[in-house]
């Protein structure tokens, strides 16, 4: 992967919401149309939706890596899925140790427009998991 928290971050700093950030930070290297991804993940910023739930970043986090371990396989769904939630649930466990949450509620501390300092360190903390799960020898 040549995406990083770098880049991800600094999509952030571009006005894209926190999940748009993350996920579209690897769109080339996962060969998704990032016009496509950012008009998907649009309504998932500010804790889905500004309902101040999922954290955006963790939800790209988590687009990042369903995209990148799944088969595709139509005919037999079931090929990757356990593979994959495993993934996500260790990737969950791993913001949340450093986040002490995975609700946007509990994780924005401050009030205002984007970039909001906790939002940017969501942000990277997300870019960073999804880094290092990319580079571990799988």
């Amino acid at each position: 992967m040549t995406a990083d928290k770098h880049t991800a971050v600094e999509k952030f700093r571009k006005d894209y919401n926190c999940c748009q950030a993350v996920a579209c930070a690897y769109c080339e290297e996962l060969g998704v149309k990032e016009e496509d991804v950012f008009r998907m993940t649009e309504g998932f910023g500010s804790g889905m939706g500004g309902l101040k739930d999922t954290c955006g970043a963790v939800v790209g986090m988590f687009l990042v890596i369903s995209l990148a371990n799944s088969a595709g396989d139509m005919e037999n769904p079931k090929t990757t899925k356990l593979e994959t939630y495993d993934s996500i649930l260790e990737a969950a466990e791993e913001f949340k140790e450093k986040n002490h949450s995975l609700y946007c509620r509990d994780l924005k501390t401050e009030e205002g427009g984007q970039p909001l300092a906790c939002c940017v360190k969501c942000v990277e903390d997300a870019a960073k998991i999804v880094d290092k799960y990319f580079r571990r020898d799988r």
